[in-house]
C-alpha cells in the first residue's frame, strides 16, 4: 500500500474507531506524516519499510534536532498507534511498535491562579458585560463557565444549548473518546449564561446558526481559538496573573476545588480524566502551594 493512502486509513481508524479529539488526530496524522516523509526520502517506497530500526531511526534525528522529551514521547505514542493498526489490518507482516522505547513525557506542575487572582479575572471579563454587548455578554459567560465547570475549551466550544440545565446548574459535556459526563457549575456561572442567553445570543443568532451554546460573531460555533483569546485578554488584565489561557483555568478550577476539601475522586469525574494518576498531579500543586504559604508565614519555616 501507498504511504498516502496508509496515512488516510490511520486517519480514518483513529477518528471512527478510537474516537479522539480533531487535535489529536490531527498531531499523531502529522507525526506519523513525519515518519513516512522521512523512509520516503530514504528511498523506501513499500510500508513495510517500517520496521524498529526505522522507527528508532526517525526518532534520534528528531531529538538530535533538539526535540523535547514530551514532543518525542508524543511522537512514539502516534507511531505506536500507526504500527498496530497497520499490523492488525495486514498491512505489516509484525507490530515493530511494540518494542519501541521513547522517554517518558517530562510531568511539569501547571500554573494556576491564586483564587483572589481568578475573582479578579471573573471581574475583568464581567466588566465589559455591563454595556450589554452581546459579544462582552458571551465573553464574561466564557470565562465564568471555564472556571466553574473546569471543562475543556474544545468541550465548551462543542455545546449545544440544550447541554445547560439552568435550573439544576449542570452542563453535559462530551469530552475524549466520546465520553459524556455531567458537570455542576455555581451561581455566578449561571447568572452569565442566562444573561448571554437572554440578551447576548439573540443578538448573535442567524437563520443559519448552529445550536451551539456559544456563536461567533457571525453566528456561527464559537471557535476554540477565539475562546482562548477571551480567556487571555481577561487574565492578563489581573496585575501579576501572567500569562494563561483556557487550560489554566482548568488547572485553577481543580487546584481550587482539592483545596477547598473534594476528594481526588470527585475532581477526576468532574474534569474526565480517564485515569486518577493525571488528576493526581493537582495534588502536587496544592501540596506546593501550602509549604510556600507556610514558608512564608510561620515564625519558624
Amino acid at each position: 500500500m501507498a504511504f498516502g493512502e496508509a496515512v488516510s486509513g490511520f486517519e480514518r481508524y483513529l477518528r471512527a474507531e478510537r474516537g479522539l479529539s480533531a487535535h489529536t488526530v490531527r498531531a499523531y496524522v502529522g507525526d506519523v506524516v513525519s515518519l513516512l516523509d522521512r523512509l520516503g526520502r530514504s528511498g523506501a517506497e513499500a510500508l513495510d519499510a517500517v520496521d524498529l530500526g526505522a522507527l528508532r531511526g526517525w526518532l534520534a534525528g528528531l531529538r538530535e534536532a533538539g526535540a523535547s522529551r514530551t514532543t518525542l514521547a508524543r511522537r512514539a505514542a502516534a507511531a505506536r498507534a500507526f504500527t498496530g493498526w497497520a499490523n492488525r489490518s495486514g498491512l505489516l507482516a509484525t507490530d515493530p511498535g511494540r518494542r519501541l522505547a521513547a522517554p517518558k513525557a517530562e510531568r511539569r506542575l501547571p500554573t494556576v491562579l491564586r483564587p483572589d487572582q481568578a475573582a479578579d479575572v471573573m471581574a475583568a471579563s464581567a466588566s465589559g458585560a455591563v454595556e450589554e454587548d452581546p459579544v462582552a455578554l458571551r465573553d464574561h459567560a466564557v470565562v465564568e463557565l471555564l472556571y466553574a465547570s473546569g471543562v475543556r475549551v474544545s468541550e465548551l466550544c462543542g455545546m449545544d444549548v440544550d447541554d445547560v440545565d439552568l435550573d439544576r446548574r449542570v452542563v453535559r459535556v462530551l469530552g475524549k473518546g466520546g465520553r459524556e459526563r455531567v458537570v455542576p457549575y455555581g451561581q455566578p456561572a449561571e447568572r452569565a449564561l442566562r444573561a448571554w442567553l437572554a440578551r447576548g445570543r439573540s443578538a448573535l443568532v442567524t437563520p443559519g446558526s448552529p445550536a451551539a451554546l456559544f456563536l461567533g460573531a457571525r453566528g456561527g460555533r464559537l471557535d476554540p481559538r477565539a475562546a482562548r483569546r477571551v480567556v487571555r485578554e481577561a487574565v492578563a488584565a489581573v496585575p501579576g496573573a501572567g500569562r494563561m489561557g483556557p487550560h489554566g483555568l482548568r488547572h485553577s478550577a481543580a487546584t481550587h476545588l482539592l483545596e477547598g476539601g473534594a476528594d481526588l475522586r470527585s475532581v477526576q469525574e468532574l474534569l474526565g480524566h480517564a485515569t486518577l494518576a493525571t488528576t493526581q498531579l493537582y495534588t502536587h500543586v496544592t501540596v506546593d502551594r501550602l509549604k510556600a504559604i507556610h514558608d512564608r508565614a510561620h515564625p519558624r519555616s
